[in-house]
Protein backbone atom coordinates (compact mmCIF):
# COMPACT_ATOMS: atom_id res chain seq x y z
CA UNK A 1 0.00 0.00 0.00
CA UNK A 2 1.85 3.22 -1.16
CA UNK A 3 1.14 6.83 0.42
CA UNK A 4 2.99 9.96 -0.58
CA UNK A 5 6.32 11.86 0.79
CA UNK A 6 5.52 14.43 4.02
CA UNK A 7 5.74 17.92 2.73
CA UNK A 8 8.91 19.44 4.22
CA UNK A 9 10.16 22.49 3.94
CA UNK A 10 14.00 23.41 2.30
CA UNK A 11 16.50 23.71 4.03
CA UNK A 12 20.41 23.69 4.14
CA UNK A 13 22.46 20.54 3.95
CA UNK A 14 25.79 18.24 5.46
CA UNK A 15 27.74 15.46 4.44
CA UNK A 16 28.88 12.89 6.78
CA UNK A 17 32.23 13.09 8.22
CA UNK A 18 33.41 10.02 9.70
CA UNK A 19 36.53 7.96 10.42
CA UNK A 20 38.43 6.11 8.25
CA UNK A 21 37.28 2.38 8.65
CA UNK A 22 40.12 -0.03 9.96
CA UNK A 23 40.55 -3.47 9.25
CA UNK A 24 38.89 -5.77 12.00
CA UNK A 25 37.68 -4.25 15.36
CA UNK A 26 36.70 -0.48 15.25
CA UNK A 27 38.48 1.48 16.95
CA UNK A 28 37.13 4.17 18.79
CA UNK A 29 37.83 8.37 17.77
CA UNK A 30 38.47 10.85 20.05
CA UNK A 31 35.76 12.39 21.74
CA UNK A 32 34.88 14.86 23.87
CA UNK A 33 33.86 13.62 27.35
CA UNK A 34 30.97 16.17 28.29
CA UNK A 35 29.04 15.30 25.30
CA UNK A 36 27.30 12.30 25.66
CA UNK A 37 26.24 10.80 22.14
CA UNK A 38 22.40 10.38 22.29
CA UNK A 39 19.54 11.26 19.50
CA UNK A 40 17.24 12.21 22.36
CA UNK A 41 15.27 14.94 22.30
CA UNK A 42 11.94 14.71 24.48
CA UNK A 43 11.00 18.22 23.31
CA UNK A 44 10.38 16.09 20.12
CA UNK A 45 8.60 12.89 20.99
CA UNK A 46 5.25 12.67 20.18
CA UNK A 47 2.96 12.23 23.20
CA UNK A 48 1.26 9.53 21.89
CA UNK A 49 0.32 7.49 19.07
CA UNK A 50 -2.99 5.55 18.89
CA UNK A 51 -4.64 2.62 16.36
CA UNK A 52 -7.88 1.84 16.44
CA UNK A 53 -8.97 -1.17 18.56
CA UNK A 54 -7.82 -3.24 21.22
CA UNK A 55 -3.87 -4.43 20.96
CA UNK A 56 -2.42 -6.41 23.50
CA UNK A 57 0.63 -4.88 24.71
CA UNK A 58 2.57 -8.92 26.14
CA UNK A 59 4.94 -7.93 22.83
CA UNK A 60 5.99 -5.31 23.80
CA UNK A 61 8.47 -3.32 26.02
CA UNK A 62 8.13 -3.34 29.27
CA UNK A 63 7.93 0.25 29.63
CA UNK A 64 4.45 0.14 27.59
CA UNK A 65 3.04 -1.86 30.30
CA UNK A 66 0.86 -0.39 33.01
CA UNK A 67 1.96 -1.13 36.75
CA UNK A 68 -0.17 -2.72 39.58
CA UNK A 69 -1.03 1.03 40.54
CA UNK A 70 -1.53 2.58 37.41
CA UNK A 71 -4.18 -0.61 36.77
CA UNK A 72 -5.51 0.07 39.99
CA UNK A 73 -6.39 3.66 40.09
CA UNK A 74 -7.76 3.70 36.44
CA UNK A 75 -11.00 4.25 35.81
CA UNK A 76 -12.96 0.89 35.27
CA UNK A 77 -15.05 0.57 32.02
CA UNK A 78 -18.24 -0.81 31.88
CA UNK A 79 -19.40 -3.03 29.65
CA UNK A 80 -21.23 -0.77 27.55
CA UNK A 81 -18.10 1.70 27.22
CA UNK A 82 -16.04 -1.22 26.47
CA UNK A 83 -18.07 -1.89 23.60
CA UNK A 84 -17.66 1.38 21.68
CA UNK A 85 -16.13 1.39 18.53
CA UNK A 86 -13.91 4.55 19.01
CA UNK A 87 -11.87 2.85 21.81
CA UNK A 88 -7.83 3.47 20.60
CA UNK A 89 -5.00 1.43 21.86
CA UNK A 90 -2.29 4.61 23.23
CA UNK A 91 1.34 3.78 22.42
CA UNK A 92 3.61 6.84 24.34
CA UNK A 93 6.42 8.39 23.96
CA UNK A 94 9.35 5.69 22.84
CA UNK A 95 6.89 3.12 22.38
CA UNK A 96 5.15 5.87 19.36
CA UNK A 97 6.79 3.93 16.46
CA UNK A 98 4.34 0.58 17.67
CA UNK A 99 1.59 2.22 16.31
CA UNK A 100 2.49 1.93 12.60
CA UNK A 101 3.79 -1.16 12.53
CA UNK A 102 0.34 -2.75 14.25
CA UNK A 103 -1.94 -0.81 12.26
CA UNK A 104 0.06 1.23 9.16
CA UNK A 105 -3.60 1.11 7.11
CA UNK A 106 -4.83 3.37 9.98
CA UNK A 107 -2.57 6.15 8.92
CA UNK A 108 -3.04 8.95 6.71
CA UNK A 109 -0.62 8.58 2.99
CA UNK A 110 1.00 11.88 4.42
CA UNK A 111 2.53 9.84 6.97
CA UNK A 112 2.90 6.22 5.92
CA UNK A 113 4.52 6.40 2.23
CA UNK A 114 4.18 2.42 1.81
CA UNK A 115 3.97 -0.77 3.96
CA UNK A 116 3.93 -5.05 3.69
CA UNK A 117 3.76 -7.52 5.95
CA UNK A 118 6.91 -7.57 7.02
CA UNK A 119 7.85 -3.62 6.73
CA UNK A 120 6.34 -0.19 7.04
CA UNK A 121 7.84 3.13 6.22
CA UNK A 122 6.57 6.19 7.15
CA UNK A 123 7.89 9.88 7.01
CA UNK A 124 9.63 11.24 10.14
CA UNK A 125 7.68 13.29 12.23
CA UNK A 126 11.12 15.82 12.83
CA UNK A 127 12.64 15.13 9.50
CA UNK A 128 16.55 16.24 9.41
CA UNK A 129 16.71 16.61 6.03
CA UNK A 130 15.07 17.69 2.80
CA UNK A 131 13.52 14.04 2.74
CA UNK A 132 13.90 11.83 5.70
CA UNK A 133 12.55 8.20 6.07
CA UNK A 134 12.08 5.41 8.74
CA UNK A 135 12.56 1.77 7.72
CA UNK A 136 10.13 0.14 10.50
CA UNK A 137 10.44 -3.75 10.48
CA UNK A 138 7.09 -5.73 11.87
CA UNK A 139 8.59 -8.61 13.70
CA UNK A 140 7.82 -8.56 16.78
CA UNK A 141 10.06 -9.79 18.40
CA UNK A 142 13.18 -8.47 16.47
CA UNK A 143 11.63 -4.97 16.61
CA UNK A 144 11.93 -4.16 20.55
CA UNK A 145 15.51 -5.18 19.96
CA UNK A 146 18.78 -3.11 20.07
CA UNK A 147 19.47 -2.99 16.60
CA UNK A 148 23.07 -4.00 17.27
CA UNK A 149 22.03 -6.71 18.50
CA UNK A 150 18.99 -7.67 16.20
CA UNK A 151 21.45 -7.51 13.53
CA UNK A 152 23.48 -10.53 14.57
CA UNK A 153 20.65 -12.69 12.82
CA UNK A 154 21.74 -13.07 9.60
CA UNK A 155 18.78 -13.88 7.69
CA UNK A 156 17.02 -10.27 9.73
CA UNK A 157 19.86 -8.53 8.47
CA UNK A 158 19.50 -9.42 4.56
CA UNK A 159 15.79 -8.38 4.99
CA UNK A 160 16.08 -5.52 6.11
CA UNK A 161 19.34 -4.81 4.02
CA UNK A 162 17.13 -5.48 0.95
CA UNK A 163 14.18 -3.48 1.92
CA UNK A 164 16.49 -0.84 2.61
CA UNK A 165 17.75 -0.64 -0.94
CA UNK A 166 13.92 0.00 -2.20
CA UNK A 167 13.69 2.47 0.38
CA UNK A 168 16.85 4.11 -0.41
CA UNK A 169 16.31 4.35 -4.58
CA UNK A 170 12.16 5.70 -3.30
CA UNK A 171 14.48 8.95 -1.63
CA UNK A 172 16.62 9.21 -4.90
CA UNK A 173 13.77 9.33 -7.00
CA UNK A 174 12.28 12.27 -5.06
CA UNK A 175 15.43 13.76 -4.94
CA UNK A 176 15.21 14.00 -8.87
CA UNK A 177 11.86 15.33 -9.01
CA UNK A 178 11.93 17.92 -6.39
CA UNK A 179 15.34 19.14 -7.38
CA UNK A 180 16.51 17.80 -11.19
CA UNK A 181 15.41 20.72 -12.77
CA UNK A 182 17.76 22.58 -11.12
CA UNK A 183 20.84 20.30 -11.32
CA UNK A 184 23.59 20.71 -14.15
CA UNK A 185 23.83 17.17 -14.43
CA UNK A 186 20.38 16.45 -14.99
CA UNK A 187 19.99 18.98 -17.64
CA UNK A 188 20.92 17.05 -20.50
CA UNK A 189 18.49 14.14 -18.99
CA UNK A 190 15.59 16.44 -18.58
CA UNK A 191 16.57 18.65 -22.08
CA UNK A 192 16.20 14.99 -24.36
CA UNK A 193 13.07 13.94 -22.18
CA UNK A 194 11.41 17.34 -23.15
CA UNK A 195 12.77 17.27 -27.08
CA UNK A 196 10.19 16.84 -29.17
CA UNK A 197 11.60 13.80 -30.47
CA UNK A 198 13.24 12.11 -27.70
CA UNK A 199 15.45 9.65 -27.89
CA UNK A 200 15.11 5.85 -26.97
CA UNK A 201 17.26 5.64 -24.41
CA UNK A 202 17.87 9.01 -21.87
CA UNK A 203 21.08 10.23 -20.95
CA UNK A 204 21.89 8.79 -17.29
CA UNK A 205 21.43 12.38 -15.80
CA UNK A 206 22.86 12.70 -12.07
CA UNK A 207 23.08 9.97 -9.59
CA UNK A 208 21.06 10.63 -6.89
CA UNK A 209 21.21 7.70 -5.35
CA UNK A 210 24.76 9.24 -3.93
CA UNK A 211 22.91 11.71 -1.81
CA UNK A 212 21.14 9.54 0.46
CA UNK A 213 22.04 8.16 3.78
CA UNK A 214 20.87 5.53 5.75
CA UNK A 215 21.53 3.17 9.07
CA UNK A 216 20.34 3.56 12.92
CA UNK A 217 21.57 5.81 15.53
CA UNK A 218 23.68 3.67 18.00
CA UNK A 219 21.90 4.93 20.79
CA UNK A 220 18.56 5.00 19.90
CA UNK A 221 15.78 7.53 20.82
CA UNK A 222 12.72 5.19 20.35
CA UNK A 223 12.08 2.05 21.45
CA UNK A 224 11.42 0.13 18.39
CA UNK A 225 14.08 -0.58 15.51
CA UNK A 226 14.03 1.95 12.87
CA UNK A 227 16.35 3.03 10.03
CA UNK A 228 16.53 5.93 8.90
CA UNK A 229 16.84 6.55 5.28
CA UNK A 230 17.52 10.32 4.58
CA UNK A 231 19.07 12.59 2.06
CA UNK A 232 22.62 14.52 2.75
CA UNK A 233 21.93 18.27 3.29
CA UNK A 234 20.93 18.26 6.74
CA UNK A 235 18.47 21.16 5.99
CA UNK A 236 15.14 21.09 7.81
CA UNK A 237 13.63 23.31 10.12
CA UNK A 238 13.53 20.81 13.33
CA UNK A 239 17.66 20.49 12.44
CA UNK A 240 18.00 22.39 15.94
CA UNK A 241 20.79 21.40 18.33
CA UNK A 242 24.01 19.59 18.75
CA UNK A 243 23.02 15.81 19.00
CA UNK A 244 20.74 16.41 16.08
CA UNK A 245 23.39 16.93 13.85
CA UNK A 246 26.30 14.98 15.05
CA UNK A 247 23.72 11.45 15.01
CA UNK A 248 23.71 12.25 11.70
CA UNK A 249 27.57 13.16 10.57
CA UNK A 250 29.77 11.01 12.34
CA UNK A 251 30.13 7.29 13.15
CA UNK A 252 26.83 7.20 15.39
CA UNK A 253 24.91 6.74 12.28
CA UNK A 254 26.19 2.97 11.71
CA UNK A 255 24.94 1.95 8.50
CA UNK A 256 23.98 -1.37 7.50
CA UNK A 257 26.66 -2.35 5.62
CA UNK A 258 28.93 -2.55 8.88
CA UNK A 259 26.71 -5.02 10.52
CA UNK A 260 26.98 -7.67 11.77
CA UNK A 261 29.23 -5.85 14.62
CA UNK A 262 32.41 -7.64 16.37
CA UNK A 263 31.07 -8.08 20.19
CA UNK A 264 33.63 -5.46 21.37
CA UNK A 265 33.27 -2.78 19.12
CA UNK A 266 32.33 0.21 20.73
CA UNK A 267 29.16 1.38 18.72
CA UNK A 268 27.13 -1.16 20.09
CA UNK A 269 27.56 1.03 23.29
CA UNK A 270 28.65 4.40 21.81
CA UNK A 271 29.23 7.06 24.61
CA UNK A 272 30.13 10.42 23.29
CA UNK A 273 30.08 12.41 20.09
CA UNK A 274 33.17 14.14 18.72
CA UNK A 275 33.41 17.24 20.30
CA UNK A 276 33.20 20.03 17.09
CA UNK A 277 30.68 19.87 14.11
CA UNK A 278 32.21 19.86 10.76
CA UNK A 279 30.24 20.65 7.47
CA UNK A 280 29.62 17.14 5.85
CA UNK A 281 30.19 19.07 2.52
CA UNK A 282 33.62 21.12 2.86
CA UNK A 283 34.39 20.38 6.25
CA UNK A 284 34.29 23.74 7.56
CA UNK A 285 34.75 23.43 11.94
CA UNK A 286 32.22 25.70 13.44
CA UNK A 287 32.77 24.48 17.01
CA UNK A 288 29.47 24.34 18.52
CA UNK A 289 27.97 27.16 16.75
CA UNK A 290 24.40 25.62 15.44
CA UNK A 291 23.01 28.91 14.37
CA UNK A 292 26.29 30.12 12.28
CA UNK A 293 26.12 26.09 11.09
CA UNK A 294 22.82 26.31 9.56
CA UNK A 295 23.34 29.69 7.69
CA UNK A 296 26.14 28.00 6.58
CA UNK A 297 24.51 24.03 5.26
CA UNK A 298 21.80 26.44 3.41
CA UNK A 299 24.58 27.83 1.42
CA UNK A 300 25.55 24.69 0.85
CA UNK A 301 22.21 23.37 -0.08
CA UNK A 302 22.00 25.60 -2.84
CA UNK A 303 24.98 24.61 -4.24
CA UNK A 304 25.19 20.96 -3.82
CA UNK A 305 21.60 20.94 -5.82
CA UNK A 306 23.54 23.10 -8.52
CA UNK A 307 25.62 20.31 -8.88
Amino acid sequence: MRGSFQALRTIPFQTSIRPKSTKGRAKRPKMASQNVASADDFGEHVESTSVPGKQSTERFPRSSRPNAFTELMRHKPTAQEADKPTQKTVFAGRDGLAAYTIDPESFPPTRVVYHNERFVVINDLYPKASIHLLLLPRDPIKNVMRPQDAFDDAQFLEDCRQEEKKVRATVASELRRRFGKHSASDRPRIEAMESDDPPDELPPGRDWAQDVMSGIHANPSMSHLHIHVLSKDMVSEPMKKRNHYLSFTTDFLVGLEHFPLAKDDYRRRYTHFPEDMLCWRCGENFGNKMSKLKEHLAMEKEQWIRE
